[in-house]
């Protein structure tokens, strides 16, 4: 596996290896505000190529779970400084997600008890867990021109808030089911205006995002993710080939630092994509012939085979905050204690063991 060892120029960042941390929510950022743990979390894991922080929202509308964190506001900005500074500090480079939550979230959530914005009045069918039990999300307000736009300056504003912050970059989610999932996928996307109906009407509010932030930080600071094919937070899309070539095909030209895809199960499709994406291109590889979370072994033959030109892997760096030197010596590895994912303290956090 030494293809994962090999440095990568991604944006204008060289990464000393090709072993990406996948972004994590880990709800622990009490009043959206990150702390010392967080910074401990993320500087124990530096040895990573590039380190893609949680979800982060970009507004107070953005929030779709408890107790994660914003990046917009001065105190948000100046939290993540603590951040980045031990990041930086321990040899690291690190970017922010910016994840705008749409339908998955819930008027608890926000100061004013307002409903959750979507592109449309569809609800996702679940719940929001909070200390009070489960309450199931609403049907979110359908986004009126003015809400799109105020939207993407948030996710612009964010992006400068992050640079301010020291970050090296920012991510915009466009995966799993969040907002800028939600406009491309057509059951969540009902519109009837330029923002829906048609492929090239449905990725317009991706593709206004990201001209957006490129204008703001630059695009060798912008990276996208998304999520071909996934049903996750019940999203349903009827044609992703098409709907994500349109979508890459609109993106190539702004000279992005990356596209990360998040391979749901269809190779053919990543190979489609990586065919059509002119620059670097991470992939959190699905774990074939098996269940469970993307392997080593899984990414060090997609670098083999050219689909990708880095690999990101999720609860292998949650619970081994030395994975390169694991993968070295082909292992053993922490196992990850799913009791301790979300909120809670250092336990299941910071304290896992080195070798």
């Amino acid at each position: 596996m030494e293809n994962l060892f090999e440095q990568l120029t991604v944006g204008k960042l060289t990464l000393p290896n090709r072993l990406v941390m996948a972004p994590m929510t880990r709800s622990r950022a009490s009043g959206g505000l990150v702390n010392a743990l967080t910074a401990e979390y993320y500087a124990q894991r530096a040895g990573a190529g590039l380190i893609i922080t949680e979800g982060t929202q970009p507004s107070v509308l953005g929030q779709g779970y408890t107790d994660t964190p914003g990046l917009h506001s001065a105190e948000q900005t100046e939290a993540w400084r603590r951040v980045t500074d031990a990041v930086h500090a321990a040899g690291g480079k690190i970017v922010v997600q910016l994840m705008h939550s749409g339908r998955i979230g819930h008027p608890a959530l926000y100061p004013d008890g307002a409903l959750p914005v979507a592109p449309s009045p569809v609800a996702s069918g679940m719940q929001l867990y909070t200390l009070d039990g489960m309450l199931d999300h609403p049907t979110p307000r359908g986004m009126t021109l003015d809400d799109i736009a105020q939207t993407v300056r948030d996710f612009a504003d964010a992006a400068r808030n992050a640079i301010e912050a020291g970050f090296d970059g920012v991510e915009l989610h466009g995966a799993n089911g969040y907002l800028i999932h939600q406009f491309l996928a057509d059951n969540t996307n009902l519109r009837t205006d330029g923002y829906g109906g048609p492929v090239e009407n449905r990725i317009r509010f991706a593709v206004e995002t990201v001209q957006a932030v490129v204008d703001a930080i630059g695009p060798e600071r912008v990276g996208i993710r998304v999520s071909p094919g996934s049903t996750y937070n019940n999203i349903s899309e009827s044609d992703p080939e098409t709907l994500y070539t349109a979508l890459v095909r609109a993106l190539a030209p702004y000279g992005l630092a990356y596209l990360h895809v998040m391979e749901a199960s269809d190779r053919h499709l990543t190979e489609r994509l990586r065919a059509e994406w002119p620059g670097t291109l991470i992939l959190n590889p699905h774990p074939a012939g098996h269940e469970g979370p993307a392997t080593p072994e899984a990414g060090a033959a997609a670098l083999r085979d050219g689909v990708a030109d880095a690999i990101s892997l999720a609860q292998l760096w949650l619970a081994n905050p030395d994975l390169p030197e694991r993968i070295k010596a082909d292992g053993p590895y922490n196992t990850a204690d799913p009791s301790t994912f979300y909120g809670g303290d250092h336990r299941g956090y910071t304290d896992y063991p080195t070798l």
